[in-house]
C-alpha cells in the first residue's frame, strides 16, 4: 500500500470494474466514492443477436471489427444459450480480427485467441486508418456496435471501401445510480467536496450530463468540474468530456488505456508539488 492519495476524495462512476478500481484507490490512500453510473444488460431483443450469431457461425464472414472487450463476452454468451459456442469459437479463429484499443484484445485472450489487426489509436479513426492498408472489396466484415453509436462513420468507409458491413448491437447501458443519487455527486462536485473524477467510459460522462439537464445544473456542473482533478482513461472518453466543455487533466499514456495505469497517473498527479492542478 501507498499513500500518494492520503486524504483525496475522488468520485468513481464505474460499474462492472466497480471493486476493482475502488480498490486500486484506496490502497493508495484514497477515499473512493463509488457512484455508478450505468449498468450493462444484454440486448433486450436477443433475436437479431441470434440471427448474426447464425450468419458468422456459417463461416462467411473474412473480418471481424471488435469495438470492446464486452462486446465480445456478450457474444460468448449468447452463444453458448443456444448451443452455438463451439461453432462460434470455431469461426473465430479462421476470421481476421480487428480491434479497437486493448480491452477486445484482452477478450480475445481469454479465449485462447490473439487479434490479427490492432487499431492505429483506439478510436472508430483508428480502425479506420489500419482498414485502409487493407484490400476490402467484396469482403463481409461483422461489425460488433457500442450502445447508442450506429457508428456510420465506419459503415460509411467500409461501403466506400466495398466491403459489405454486418453490424451486430450484443448489448445496451441502463441507467444504475438513481437519479437523486447522480443529482447529489453533482452538487458535491459544485460545493468542492471531491478531490478527483476517474471516467471509465464516455456513457459515464453522458449519463451525469443527462442528469444535470434535466435538472438544470448545467452550470453546476461544468462548476463541479472546474474545481476537481478530471481523470480520463483514454482518448474516448476524453472526447466526451472536452465537448461538454471540461478540461481533462489526466490520461494514461498511449498504449496504457487501463484502469491500474489511470490510478497511477492521478497518483503522480498529486504526489507532484503536494496537488495536482484541476484548471
Amino acid at each position: 500500500m501507498t499513500e500518494e492519495l492520503n486524504g483525496r476524495r475522488s468520485v468513481v462512476p464505474e460499474t462492472r470494474e466497480l471493486g476493482q478500481l475502488v480498490r486500486m484507490l484506496e490502497e493508495r490512500g484514497a477515499e473512493a466514492i463509488p457512484c455508478p453510473m450505468i449498468a450493462i444488460r444484454d440486448a433486450p431483443d436477443a433475436e437479431p443477436v441470434a440471427a448474426w450469431l447464425r450468419w458468422f457461425v456459417k463461416g462467411t464472414c473474412d473480418d471481424l471489427v471488435l469495438m470492446t472487450g464486452e462486446g465480445l463476452r456478450r457474444l460468448l454468451g449468447l452463444a453458448r444459450r443456444i448451443d452455438l459456442e463451439p461453432a462460434f469459437l470455431d469461426a473465430l479463429r479462421t476470421t481476421r480480427k480487428i480491434t479497437r484499443g486493448p480491452k477486445p484484445v484482452r477478450a480475445l485472450r481469454e479465449i485462447g485467441l490473439d487479434a490479427d489487426i490492432p487499431a492505429d489509436e483506439p478510436t472508430t479513426e483508428g480502425i479506420i486508418a489500419a482498414m485502409r492498408r487493407l484490400d476490402l472489396s467484396g469482403r463481409s466484415v461483422g461489425i460488433q456496435l457500442n450502445p447508442g453509436n450506429p457508428n456510420r462513420r465506419l459503415v460509411d468507409f467500409m461501403e466506400a471501401v466495398g466491403a459489405v458491413p454486418y453490424p451486430v448491437l450484443p448489448y445496451v447501458y441502463v441507467s444504475e445510480a438513481d437519479d437523486a443519487r447522480v443529482l447529489a455527486i453533482i452538487n458535491d462536485m459544485a460545493a468542492g467536496q471531491f478531490d478527483a473524477i476517474a471516467f471509465t467510459s464516455a456513457p459515464q460522462v453522458r449519463r451525469l450530463r443527462d442528469v444535470a439537464r434535466a435538472t438544470g445544473r448545467d452550470a453546476d456542473l461544468l462548476q463541479g468540474f472546474r474545481r476537481i482533478v478530471v481523470a480520463a482513461v483514454g482518448p474516448i472518453v476524453a472526447s466526451e468530456l472536452e465537448a461538454l466543455g471540461v478540461q481533462v487533466n489526466i490520461t494514461p499514456p498511449r498504449g496504457t488505456f487501463f484502469m491500474k495505469p489511470l490510478v497511477r497517473e492521478l497518483a503522480a498527479a498529486f504526489t507532484k508539488d503536494g496537488k495536482a492542478d484541476a484548471g
